[in-house]
């Protein structure tokens, strides 16, 4: 369950700037942020299933996913992790990508997909829930922006606290930059919890409550549960990308910055 706040095309530094906590079992194998094999796309990655939950390439594709809360998953569903590392991958504009997904979303359980090409300026997102509205690809427009674990700008509480911090604290930087570690502390640490009467109501009340902040940790039968990473991607418009990761490993936090050309944009 990960939430992401991000602004796209209307900040006076940023063409893209995006904050994502990823929330995983503790135990789940994972690795931190680093160039996956061929040195092209950076990510992290889920040592279980192989995939990833945010990603971005030296010509200047970017792709991140959220699950969709549901009760039930199709069974032998393919794991969402695969969609974006399948688009960093491709070579395929965001929309004739989202086209050829539509043939097989069925096969997946809920999830939610942006996916960007930097260079042409071009942004989609893709979900395939709910089932009965079939999936649905649109264009996302410029400003401000929150993916939690419903549709795209859904006015959960989280969300709402999320995009309205954010915004402050551009507000009070303007033009200048807001240091990456800043923002991590300042947004995407709060643990605020919603009121009962506030939750969705999709699985016992006590879940619901341990997930309704923005940083996420508890203890659940299966084991330790909560925010494992949190990341700041800051494209400049001069094609200059800043991935910063705060990460959890072997119970300590760490952290690591990535910076690197847009190929296209250089």
């Amino acid at each position: 369950m990960c939430i992401a706040v991000f602004i796209w095309k209307a900040h006076p530094l940023y063409p893209l700037l995006l904050l994502l906590n990823r929330d995983e079992y503790h135990n789940r194998a994972t690795k931190p942020l680093a160039w996956w094999e061929g040195d092209q796309i950076l990510a992290g990655r889920d040592e279980v299933a192989g995939g990833t939950w945010l990603g971005c390439t030296r010509s200047g594709r970017v792709a991140f996913l959220t699950n969709v809360r549901e009760l039930h998953s199709p069974p032998q569903s393919i794991s969402r992790g695969r969609l974006p590392l399948r688009f960093l991958e491709s070579n395929e504009n965001p929309h004739d990508f989202a086209k050829e997904l539509v043939k097989e979303a069925d096969q997946y359980s809920g999830f939610n997909l942006i996916i960007a090409d930097l260079p042409s300026t071009t942004m989609v997102y893709v979900t395939n829930r709910p089932k009965e509205d079939n999936i649905s690809i649109i264009d996302v427009s410029p400003g401000i922006h929150v993916l939690s674990n419903a549709r795209l700008d859904s006015p959960w509480p989280k969300a709402e606290r999320l995009r309205d911090s954010f915004r402050d604290l551009l507000e009070v930087y303007g033009e200048r930059e807001a240091p990456p570690e800043e923002m991590v502390e300042t947004l995407m640490r709060n643990a605020v919890k919603d009121d009962e009467s506030m939750l969705p109501h999709l699985y016992p009340v006590e879940k619901e409550y341990h997930l309704s902040s923005i940083f996420v940790d508890y203890e659940t039968p299966l084991g330790r549960y909560g925010t494992r990473s949190t990341s700041v991607l800051r494209v400049k418009a001069c094609g200059e990308v800043s991935f910063h990761e705060q990460y959890l490993e072997n119970g300590f936090w760490k952290e690591q910055t990535v910076t690197y050309p847009i190929e296209a944009m250089t």
